[in-house]
């Protein structure tokens, strides 16, 4: 379960009391997701999903907040921060950067079908045309500098096979100039439990910290590599 920061109800209520939300009825720990510590806050305004930031630092966060806002205003199924009386989206709570955002309807699918990838794919196209014009986004910390550095450290720990493998991949990649490629605010994190539905239908799009700019195309390979993935691993 991956809720690091513990909370009572006691602990949240003063938090709680400088949004628009009513007073607080219910309060539970979200087991999905492994970066932070979430939890479900029921009000009696509705339901919303309070975030504590374990790895992010708070000078970073407001772009991710910026990003999610601006998505709701324009359509998008994602969640939608909370301003509170000063107007603020990033509050602190018990030493850590804390959000509150809308609660979306729905549950992830994890073996999707064809016609569940097709929505997908439509629902990443939405993405990136309603943050095409998204300010001061920042350039994915996990480029191509990282993956050399990242492939340094792994290699060590790996098979013969395996590092070959790793080797040839970056060398293949190093062939290609990727600022030629389209540009754009990307999700990076598209995976199954990233998305939510409700009907047959995409009801939430979840979890946008690893949001930054980078080719387009890198957010598709990202959900091919999950959605388009068979039981033993292989690409369908």
């Amino acid at each position: 379960m991956s809720v690091y920061t513990p909370l009572a109800p006691e602990e949240i209520v003063p938090w709680l009391g400088r949004y628009p939300v009513g007073a607080l009825r219910s309060l539970a720990g979200i087991a999905e997701g492994i970066e932070n510590t979430n939890y479900r806050v029921e009000t009696e305004a509705g339901t919303y999903v309070l975030t504590l930031f374990e790895r992010l630092p708070a000078a970073e966060l407001p772009f991710y907040l910026e990003l999610m806002a601006r998505l709701a205003e324009r359509g998008f199924p994602a969640p939608r921060p909370l301003a509170d009386t000063d107007g603020r989206a990033l509050g602190e709570l018990k030493g850590r950067p804390a959000c509150l955002v809308t609660f979306l309807p729905g549950r992830p699918i994890l073996v999707p079908a064809a016609g569940a990838c097709a929505q997908v794919g439509g629902t990443l196209a939405d993405l990136h045309l309603a943050a095409a014009d998204m300010p001061r986004a920042p350039e994915n910390p996990r480029g191509r500098s990282w993956w050399k550095d990242a492939a340094a450290r792994v290699a060590p720990r790996l098979g013969p096979e395996d590092a070959a493998l790793l080797e040839e991949e970056l060398r293949f990649q190093s062939l290609y100039r990727f600022p030629d490629l389209p540009r754009g605010v990307i999700h990076a994190d598209l995976f199954r439990d990233n998305v939510l539905w409700s009907g047959g239908r995409v009801s939430g799009v979840i979890d946008f910290y690893f949001a930054c700019r980078d080719t387009l195309l890198l957010d598709l390979a990202i959900a091919a590599n999950d959605w388009c993935t068979g039981p033993d691993g292989s690409l369908d």
